[in-house]
């Protein structure tokens, strides 16, 4: 499975993927400071509240999600390389399996990545130019820690929402984009529909997990050229 996982990041073009993700990190590093500063002042009441915002800023990676769907699945569609794929010796779930283990693992790591990258630039700019009120507890530390890793895992199912059926079934890239854009942003608007974003996280989770599996288990019959 790990070579399976190897060959799709060989497949992928790495400079482009690379430089991608780097300007997701070097925007969301500086959107908390800019969000308490300029939009969000109550934000800025403590570290516990500036942990809340951060969590619901990362969620800008489910579109990093919806990009490597394109690039692993849609585009080998497209490009019809994917026949190549199939005429591996081994089942089409178990290489739908890789593809979803590869996406899932890249976007883990650039999570957990974005989230190190931002707290320590917040700290920092906050030392500096103070928009945060106090400083960060032992508590506020052990928080942010464990929002890093639950929050990670939540970026990571949500961004796999498109993948059935935008991803294999319809095979179309712009509404896999903006289905992105959507359930990046569902939960900042839970309140318009009287809901609380951690019931619409929750449930975006489910539709993420329940994506996944559809696509895998129907790779031999969907998953046709």
């Amino acid at each position: 499975m790990f070579k399976l996982m190897r060959l799709e990041w060989k497949k992928l073009n790495q400079r482009s993927v690379i430089g991608e993700i780097i300007i997701y990190w070097v925007i969301l590093m500086f959107c908390p400071v800019f969000f308490i500063k300029m939009v969000m002042p109550f934000f800025g009441e403590s570290y516990a509240a500036a942990i809340e915002l951060n969590l619901y800023i990362q969620m800008g990676l489910i579109l990093f999600g919806g990009s490597l769907i394109n690039q692993v699945f849609i585009d080998e569609y497209k490009n019809k390389t994917i026949s190549l794929s199939f005429g591996y010796p081994i089942s089409r779930k178990k290489l739908f399996t890789a593809k979803v283990l590869f996406i899932s693992l890249f976007v883990f790591l650039a999570t957990i990545l974005a989230f190190l990258l931002t707290g320590l630039t917040t700290y920092l700019l906050d030392q500096v130019f103070p928009i945060i009120n106090g400083q960060p507890t032992g508590s506020d530390v052990a928080t942010y820690f464990s929002s890093m890793i639950i929050g990670s895992l939540i970026v990571t199912l949500i961004g796999f929402i498109p993948l059935f059926f935008f991803g294999i079934w319809k095979r179309a890239t712009v509404p896999t984009v903006i289905c992105s854009i959507a359930t990046m942003q569902l939960p900042n608007f839970s309140s318009l529909l009287y809901l609380k974003p951690e019931f619409v996280i929750a449930l975006l989770c489910i539709l993420g997990a329940l994506s996944i599996y559809s696509s895998i288990k129907t790779a031999e019959s969907v998953g046709e050229i």
